[in-house]
């Protein structure tokens, strides 16, 4: 497996040194959160823009993703989602990133109805985002956390350049089994998302293999060419332990867990 992590774990950290961290750390890659708190967010001028793509050049660091807030299955007009959307994924040209991360945010709404919208929402927007070499991964998350769920919405659009992001606290939170999610998720997975937390009602973030979540079995039969990506939510939880001290452990394990099984 390939490892990245994303700086929501390092809340407002220069990119200089968040690309330390990584190759400091043996990651080979980062998902950057798109907001406007972080040093990397749509406001960025191209000089900017070209600042950030050559501080990643020069530590041998790839840009997984850029995690953003666009929320494709929310109620209301499309007009303002697919702005938002075309923003970042302009953005992800601009830096390098492979992909660009959206949440669903259906709320209460009608499955069928928000299905319905992000399906559509996520069509519209995907010609363009195949033309710039960048792929729009729906995160299984808030309406949409099983991996049934997020794969449902994926395969009604049916395009190559929309895909999933298999967040695996939500699927176990819905109760999804892993293989389970892994086996409806795999023909849309940009990449895999990994956390750990004390337990189900304190979703304070832990070192990895240090809580509940099922990590060994969501990561079995991860391919050498598969993202692995630590979600060390941080910014959510600012009592928890700071991430740079975690990071090579944390690699250690995840590389542990995605070595290849020994035949008896």
């Amino acid at each position: 497996m390939k490892l990245a992590f994303s700086t929501l774990g390092v809340p407002g950290t220069p990119v200089a040194e968040v690309v330390r961290l990584a190759s400091g750390n043996g990651y080979q890659g980062v998902e950057l959160r798109v907001h406007p708190e972080e040093p990397v967010h749509l406001g960025l001028s191209s000089l900017e823009r070209a600042d950030v793509v050559e501080a990643f050049k020069a530590g041998g660091v790839e840009i997984l993703a850029l995690a953003g807030y666009v929320q494709v299955a929310a109620e209301g007009d499309d007009e303002p989602v697919l702005a938002e959307l075309s923003d970042l994924v302009k953005l992800a040209r601009d830096l390098g990133a492979s992909y660009v991360r959206v949440f669903p945010g259906g709320g209460d709404q009608e499955q069928a109805e928000a299905d319905a919208t992000a399906a559509r929402r996520l069509g519209a927007a995907a010609p363009a985002a195949a033309d710039m070499g960048v792929s729009i991964l729906l995160e299984t998350h808030d309406s949409h956390r099983a991996g049934l769920d997020a794969a449902r919405v994926v395969a009604t659009v049916g395009h190559p350049r929309v895909g999933a992001i298999w967040d695996v606290l939500h699927t176990w939170l819905a109760g999804e089994e892993p293989v389970a999610s892994q086996a409806v998720l795999a023909p849309h997975l940009g990449y895999v998302q990994v956390k750990d937390v004390a337990s189900a009602d304190d979703l304070t973030p832990v070192a990895l293999g240090a809580g509940v979540l099922p990590l060994a079995e969501c990561l079995d039969g991860t391919g050498p060419d598969t993202w692995v990506c630590w979600e060390y939510e941080k910014r959510w939880y600012p009592g928890a332990a700071e991430l740079p001290g975690l990071l090579g452990a944390g690699r250690e394990y995840l590389l542990r867990l995605g070595a290849p099984k020994q035949q008896p």
